[in-house]
């Protein structure tokens, strides 16, 4: 089955984390070892197809092998790290409307899970569930197909993972007015101020709960706490204007919400492992490719 899967995915994937015609499909297929990720990801499940993933959120690591998935829930600022390649992935990214109406369907819509969930889960894909990512994915081979069938095929996915150790995180992640509902909203609240200078009692009144309340559930669902969690969503996006090359690490540091330029320096270098400046040029090196040496005539 992981072999349909992997032959699939290769028929269709560009690069790592490529779109698809098919709605809320990506793929990725990496055959050469590549220095560890630092990602912003979005609700979605991954389909671990060959190779092996190592994603670390804070607190959280999660390992995923061929044959696992690993499912976020939360807009999570995580370093990815490629263990063992080739990998080939399949990722669905959530869309609560579906899954909604699939719960509703089910008249599921009462069950409800632990209020203290990570987002970030890792767990075995069965059998049924692998048979029908990869049809999903087969769907690209036949494009007369694909509006027909992929959303009948992407419920059947839903539903068997509704079936699965990870349907009790996807079940309160679908509910209204959830502890996990909660902190996710409240992270994507602090992913839209991260500039902004927040304090944790402000955070927690938007989250409608105590600042203790807030604390533990945040770090239970993201493995950082609230003021953690949008640090690391300044650096990343300090480390991609850097990279970007269209301002001063100075101007860049107090555009993300840095007031002194020292912490920021501080910081950056203990997440990334080199100053700010060093880290951008390495980081374009590696993205511009090298120019042929010219040859005599």
């Amino acid at each position: 089955m992981l072999d349909r899967l992997v032959a699939a995915i290769d028929r269709h994937s560009e690069r790592p984390g490529s779109g698809t015609a098919v709605l809320r499909l990506s793929l990725a297929s990496v055959d050469e070892p590549v220095e560890p990720a630092h990602l912003l990801y979005e609700p979605m499940i991954c389909f671990v197809a060959a190779g092996t993933k190592r994603t670390t959120a804070g607190e959280l690591v999660r390992v995923a092998r061929p044959g696992e998935m690993l499912l976020t829930t939360i807009d999570l600022p995580v370093t990815a790290d490629l263990e063992q390649v080739p990998y080939r992935s399949a990722s669905l990214h959530l869309d609560g409307e579906p899954l909604t109406e699939l719960l509703v369907e089910l008249d599921e819509t009462g069950r409800t899970a632990p209020s203290a969930t990570s987002a970030h889960v890792a767990a075995p894909m069965p059998p049924e569930l692998a048979d029908a990512v990869t049809r999903w994915v087969e769907l690209l081979d036949t494009p007369d197909d694909i509006r027909p069938l992929a959303g009948r095929v992407e419920s059947e996915i839903l539903y068997r993972l509704l079936r699965s150790s990870l349907g009790p995180v996807l079940r309160q992640w679908s509910l209204a007015d959830s502890t996990a509902t909660r902190v996710r909203e409240v992270a994507r609240w602090i992913r839209a101020r991260y500039a902004e200078p927040l304090s944790i009692d402000e955070i927690a009144a938007v989250a409608h709960m105590s600042a203790a309340g807030l604390h533990r559930h945040f770090k239970a669902a993201t493995g950082m706490s609230p003021l953690r969690y949008q640090k690391h969503l300044r650096l990343q996006e300090a480390r991609r204007r850097l990279v970007a090359g269209d301002a001063t690490a100075a101007q860049i540091a107090q555009a993300v919400g840095y007031v002194s330029a020292t912490q920021f320096n501080r910081e950056y270098r203990t997440t990334y492992g080199l100053p700010p400046v060093q880290d951008a040029a390495r980081l374009r090196a590696r993205l511009t490719p090298a120019t042929p040496a010219p040859t005599g005539s």
